[in-house]
């Protein structure tokens, strides 16, 4: 028998209890023993739990409890997990993990503790999707080319509903507050943070690149509006927010930002919740995976197959999939500035001769040159210019775009959005 503790006992905690109660049968027969949760530690002792298992309020319970085999760590945050798991795996303790903040910050410390101590978090990136598996060990014989990611539900229902629906930002954001799909303060999610967390987690897996979220490139939609969302059905792209890691050669891009996607692409098809991961390695070629991102169930049945997984192997494996550098000289992860691709720029004019002109000789002062434009009147003696360029290099669209700001005919600040095909 394997005694479990859970420390965060909320709504994924909850679904832990009660699958691994619901399907003990086949969960025993897989894992080769019983799998039993005993304990579990939560902040609000008074809120009633759909669990029977003893709850505590203090983590040293489980901690110091030398009978409790595995913790499951499900508390959120960075800090106090931090520290909590540190101490599991230094007492000798397996763990499980669903929290990509934690280890988006401290994954290679915690590696070094962990040693030949198990310690899994497939439940950290994409839910219910097994990527980190993928990653780690189906994929292990490949050097990993890119990685492309819908890894944020939240963004993904929301972009979904204003290309398909027509609804504008703010009336998709307070609908998905209301559904509970983005809190009341929804930055992390629409911000890009979230989806950045889980690609910087994936990046060492597949580069041993240790990044941290201030290091790379994070942006959000929250400057998407319905003349982004006209260009792109014209155009046949569709919007999503991507997590993207490039292998150029040494260097490593990642980033997190809007992209218009060819609508052929099947990453493209991934709408509403869902979550869509791309790999694509040098031997195989792209794989896809599919799957919920989020809810109760899906992170749950992640935790558990790394319980699993655990039970059946007794020794842990190196947690990031690897004990030395991946690439002769490692990689280094690549400046920003340096990114190369197409990019759709929005720009709002003043309505008269002459414009058109100046901004084309803006752009072709930084060497970038339109391959597409719409020109839409507006009603205050303006117009919106919606342009997209052959590929260029990001660190001239900058240069560009201030440029225009600061033209005189430019009315509000220009908006950029990359385009990946």
């Amino acid at each position: 028998m394997l005694r479990i503790g859970i420390i965060g006992v909320g709504t994924v905690g909850t679904s832990v209890c009660q699958i691994l109660e619901d399907n003990k049968d086949i969960i025993t027969a897989r894992a080769g023993v019983e799998i039993v949760p005993v304990a579990g530690v939560v902040n609000n002792l008074s809120k009633k739990r759909d669990v029977s298992i003893t709850i505590t309020d203090n983590p040293d319970d489980i901690l110091d409890d030398d009978s409790i085999d595995i913790v499951v760590e499900l508390m959120g945050g960075v800090d106090k997990p931090y520290e909590v798991v540190k101490k599991a795996l230094k007492k000798g303790k397996a763990v499980v993990t669903a929290n990509k903040a934690l280890l988006a910050y401290h994954r290679y410390e915690l590696q070094e503790y962990a040693g030949d101590t198990p310690f899994e978090f497939e439940a950290a990136v994409a839910g219910g999707i097994p990527i980190i598996n993928a990653l780690r060990d189906g994929l292990s014989a490949n050097h990993i080319e890119s990685i492309r990611g819908i890894m944020n539900g939240t963004c993904n229902y929301m972009l979904t509903k204003m290309i398909k629906d027509g609804v504008e930002y703010e009336a998709i954001l307070k609908e998905s507050q209301e559904l509970g799909y983005a809190e009341s303060d929804p930055t992390f999610d629409v911000g890009g943070f979230d989806a950045a967390h889980k690609l910087l987690i994936l990046a060492s897996i597949a580069y041993g690149i240790d990044a941290k979220p201030e290091d790379i490139l994070i942006e959000g939609i929250e400057n998407i509006t319905s003349e982004d969302i006209e260009f792109a059905k014209e155009y046949n792209y569709s919007l999503k927010l991507l997590a993207i890691a490039k292998k150029n050669n040494d260097e490593v891009e990642l980033r997190v930002h809007p992209v218009l996607i060819p609508n052929s692409e099947m990453i493209a098809k991934v709408d509403g919740v869902m979550n869509g991961v791309s790999v694509i390695g040098d031997k195989v070629g792209e794989t896809m995976y599919y799957g919920p991102g989020a809810g109760g169930n899906a992170t749950a049945s992640a935790v558990i197959a790394n319980l699993i997984d655990i039970a059946r192997r007794g020794k842990g494996s190196p947690m990031l999939g690897f004990t030395k550098p991946m690439e002769t000289g490692g990689l280094k992860l690549a400046s920003s500035d340096n990114i190369q691709t197409k990019y759709y720029i929005r720009i709002k004019v003043e309505d008269k001769s002459g414009v058109l002109a100046k901004v084309s000789t803006i752009l072709g002062e930084q060497d970038i040159s339109i391959k597409t434009m719409i020109q839409k009147e507006q009603k205050d003696n303006s117009a919106s210019l919606l342009l997209s360029t052959h590929i260029c290099k990001e660190s001239d669209i900058k240069v560009a775009l201030k440029k225009l700001k600061d033209s005189g005919v430019v009315k509000t600040t220009p908006i950029m959005i990359r385009i990946e095909d």
